[in-house]
């Protein structure tokens, strides 16, 4: 009898400890790109949060870091199991952080992507590119994140590169730092150019529109593919299920819901998608990184041809994916 009262005992204790592993397999961390403060963030995705809780049962909270990094590292290290991403930061997860494209947003309006775009104050001094690259020694340009699509990757190659100007050593200053705080600087008038994107302005445009009167838009990039979303490909399938349903049924008809996307950026919900996506914004990558091993002359010509050629059988096979239907 001792022996079986021991052994319901076991049984019991067992049963319990499965029950709570299982409930801690169904905390979800979602990481959001630092792309504005922590607290305009939440205010903005806490709703969405809230009803994805609701709707899936899973527990949901939100994932905050001072940069893209942070939300990468998380997502590495597990911290993080989901992540609303930019295109190039979603590549760093992908390639280091055991991440896989999902889902991506959708715009109200529309639109398959958005714009990198170069800024200024309508009262400062430049009027066109011209005369920003006139003399860039007495400029000071607010650039976007290390990892920021729209304020780094697309303005890099498409603006500066074609122009001849490495950023890190053309400009008087170069100050890193959000979308948010370099679109605050220009409209304040505290640096002369700054990088951002097309749905920051339109953020700007409807909530402070005498703000946005202070803007010029000096440069638009082509088209960057709507933000992804990531999750972890270790994620059980079954959660895995929950997410997806969740968001790409999400906002289709609830006027609830469709206010709650409005609000984040004048999204309008989410569709599927994959690493596919991710495509273009790699071959820029690696033009880029193809430019500055030209340009490098520390290398010797054997480890320029060497490093050339490795990154020139990556664009192919990128570019015999983008070719595939």
């Amino acid at each position: 009898m001792k022996f079986l009262r021991s052994l319901i005992t076991l049984t019991v204790g067992a049963a319990a400890f499965a029950c709570v592993a299982t409930a801690q397999a169904e905390d979800i961390n979602l990481g959001i790109i630092s792309t504005d403060s922590s607290a305009v963030l939440k205010q903005r995705w806490e709703p969405l949060i809230d009803d994805m809780n609701k709707q899936t049962g899973l527990n949901v909270k939100a994932f905050f870091a001072t940069d893209y990094a942070g939300i990468i590292e998380g997502m590495r290290f597990n911290k993080v199991q989901v992540g609303y991403f930019g295109n190039a930061s979603a590549i760093e997860a992908v390639d280091r952080s055991q991440g896989e494209v999902f889902a991506k947003v959708q715009y109200a309006n529309g639109d398959a992507g958005y714009y990198s775009v170069l800024i200024t104050n309508v009262n400062s001094r430049f009027k066109t590119l011209d005369d920003v690259f006139r003399n860039t020694r007495d400029v000071t340009l607010g650039f976007g994140d290390p990892n920021s699509t729209s304020g780094t990757l697309i303005p890099g190659y498409y603006l500066f590169a074609k122009h001849n100007t490495p950023v890190n050593t053309s400009f008087r200053t170069v100050l890193p730092s959000s979308h948010e705080a370099n679109l605050l600087a220009v409209v304040n008038n505290k640096i002369d150019i700054a990088t951002n994107n097309t749905e920051m302005l339109d953020t700007l445009k409807k909530e402070h529109p005498e703000k946005f009167a202070q803007v010029r838009v000096l440069w638009t990039s082509p088209l960057i593919p709507s933000d992804p979303l990531v999750w972890r490909k270790d994620l059980p399938q079954a959660t895995k299920d929950k997410i997806s349903n969740f968001f790409l049924n999400y906002a289709k008809t609830d006027p609830h819901e469709k206010a709650v996307m409005a609000a984040i950026t004048g999204y309008s919900g989410f569709a599927a998608s994959s690493d596919a996506q991710l495509l273009p914004i790699r071959q820029v990558a690696l033009f880029q990184q193809k430019q500055k091993i030209e340009s490098d002359t520390h290398l010797s010509a054997d480890d320029r041809k060497t490093q050339l050629a490795a990154l020139d059988a990556k664009l192919s096979a990128l570019n015999v994916s983008a070719a595939k239907p």
